[in-house]
């Protein structure tokens, strides 16, 4: 009653914000995200009867902070009468500091339960499973780009293109490893209770998605770095206009964004996006992926860089 998978984090281009049932955890809106290659999430679940409660290794430490919500994740996946688990998680990047790590955690969490109890699922079965612990770890059962509809009481996620269909890069400009201060469900919570905009955040997304696919389906760099950025702040409009305000970023994540800024009007082929979270994503052309790492690596009050091209689904390892 053991078994280990892994999964990569995803990052949402046309952004998820917002829960239209917190029970369910389904999202307010769809989105369109694309999945990482080289950042993963290594989880082994083993089952044993003779344990009286759950025990989480994360990076070779003890952790019981983030025990509870992988807890809830088995139920969801193995069940309320489950024999109890010793998680052991592998994570080769920041936690909990807008990098999706939640998304890679509970994507292999599911993967790896479903597989240590025997229980044999289809790939959208485990990203309904995946998305009811975090609502865009669904994403992450998925390769290359990634749309999460906004229908009915299930999750539905499918592969726009592969991630060998439109290789390109994704260069993160890491300016705080730190925990953020408000995890994304409360923020959420606040969002759509406290922002004027989050009404119009919810009707506009359609449109947004509908623009992002078509720049997907042609390969159309510009057009899709000019929606992405667009609901990039959009997204970061609806949090800064809550009460109270909900603003991730710091001082080095608005210069990530001026160091963007130039390397565009130099031709560079390299666009935005943020999560809930003070990191900045850099999207690009695998040409430009050295000018962009350079520019990112010297910009004030970024401390680490790490780049990833595209990637496959969660899968048993």
């Amino acid at each position: 009653m053991r078994a280990t998978a892994t999964a990569q984090p995803n990052i949402a281009l046309i952004k998820y914000w917002g829960k239209r049932d917190t029970a369910l955890n389904l999202p307010a809106v769809g989105s369109i995200s694309i999945t990482l290659s080289d950042l993963y999430t290594r989880m082994t679940v083993d089952f044993d009867d003779g344990l009286e409660q759950d025990v989480l290794h994360l990076n070779d430490e003890p952790n019981d902070k983030l025990l509870p919500r992988l807890s809830n994740a088995l139920d969801i996946a193995a069940g309320g009468d489950r024999p109890k688990a010793r998680i052991i998680s592998e994570c080769n990047f920041p936690i909990a500091a807008g990098l999706a790590s939640s998304a890679s955690s509970f994507a292999a969490i599911v993967v790896a339960a479903s597989a240590a109890m025997g229980i044999e699922r289809s790939v959208g079965e485990l990203a309904n499973l995946a998305g009811r612990a975090s609502g865009s770890a669904a994403r992450s059962l998925y390769g290359g780009f990634v749309e999460l509809e906004n229908s009915g009481d299930a999750v539905v996620v499918g592969e726009l293109l592969s991630a060998d269909d439109w290789p390109l890069d994704v260069v993160v400009a890491v300016t705080a490893t730190g925990p953020k201060p408000v995890g994304s469900t409360e923020a959420m919570e606040i969002s759509r209770k406290t922002s004027p905009f989050y009404d119009r955040w919810v009707s506009d997304q359609p449109d947004d998605l509908a623009s992002a696919r078509d720049a997907i389906a042609s390969r159309n760099f510009s057009a899709l770095a000019s929606i992405a950025e667009h609901n990039c702040l959009k997204m970061h409009s609806v949090m800064w206009s809550s009460r109270p305000a909900i603003v991730y970023w710091n001082d080095a994540t608005l210069a990530c964004l001026q160091t963007i800024r130039q390397l565009q009007s130099d031709g560079v082929a390299v666009f935005f996006t943020i999560d809930a979270g003070p990191q900045v994503k850099a999207v690009c052309d695998p040409a430009d992926t050295a000018t962009v790492e350079a520019a990112l690596s010297a910009t004030d009050g970024v401390r680490d860089i790490l780049t990833s091209g595209l990637g496959e689904g969660a899968r048993l390892t």
